[in-house]
C-alpha cells in the first residue's frame, strides 16, 4: 500500500520526523511510505488555487495516488503547526484530493501530553467540507509518543521503546485494515 506522510515539523532533529522515518523503515514490508516535502510548498494563495504552482500540483497528485495518508504532527501553541495547516489548505481547493482518503494521525512530544490538542484540531480540520477525509475512529487513531527523548535512540533517530513499538504495530495494523475497508466501500 502506498502512503503519503505529512510531517508537521520542519526541525532537523524533530521527533515527529524521526517517528515518520521509524514507521517508514519498520513497516516497509506492509507499506510504502513517502514523506512529503512540506517545506517546498508556498503559502496558500486563493488567487492561485485554480492554477497552483507545479510543486502544489505534484503534492496534490501524490495524495490522490496514495492509498492513505499518515499525518505526523507536533503541537504548536495548542494546535496544528502552520506548515501542516498550509499543506492541508492547498488540498481543500479545486480537486480536493483528501475526500474519502483514509488518514491516520500520530504525534511525538518531549513532554507528557503534546500533540493531543493538535490531533483533536486535525480531526475537525480533516472533517471539513473541502477535505472530508476518512479518519480512523478516535479509539483506534490516538497515537501519542510522549517523553520522546527517552523513547528514541539519539544516535540513530529511531523509536526504540519496545512497548511503544508494540502499541504502534497494533495501530498500524488497524490502519491497514481500515484502508481495505474504505477501498471496498468505494468500489
Amino acid at each position: 500500500m502506498k502512503i503519503i506522510a505529512l510531517v508537521g515539523s520542519l526541525r532537523r532533529d524533530s521527533f515527529n520526523m524521526q517517528l515518520a522515518t521509524t514507521m517508514k523503515d519498520r513497516y516497509k514490508d506492509k507499506l510504502s511510505i513517502e514523506v512529503a516535502d512540506l517545506r517546498a510548498l508556498p503559502y496558500f494563495d486563493q488567487d492561485e488555487e485554480q492554477n497552483p504552482p507545479q510543486v502544489v500540483k505534484d503534492f496534490k497528485t501524490s495524495i490522490a495516488q496514495a492509498d492513505g495518508v499518515l499525518i505526523v504532527t507536533p503541537e504548536y501553541n495548542w494546535s496544528v503547526p502552520g506548515v501542516l495547516k498550509n499543506a492541508i489548505d492547498w488540498t481543500s481547493r479545486e480537486d480536493k484530493v483528501f475526500i474519502g482518503k483514509p488518514v491516520m494521525v500520530v504525534g511525538a512530544t518531549p513532554g507528557a501530553m503534546g500533540t493531543i490538542r493538535a490531533q483533536l484540531h486535525l480531526r475537525d480540520i480533516l472533517s471539513s467540507p473541502g477535505i472530508q477525509a476518512k479518519l480512523l475512529p478516535p479509539a483506534s487513531n490516538e497515537v501519542l509518543v510522549n517523553f520522546a527523548a527517552q523513547k528514541f535512540d539519539a544516535s540513530t533517530g529511531r523509536l526504540v521503546d519496545e512497548s511503544t513499538l508494540n502499541f504502534l504495530d497494533a495501530k498500524v495494523n488497524i490502519f491497514i485494515e481500515f484502508i481495505g475497508e474504505v477501498k471496498s466501500l468505494n468500489v
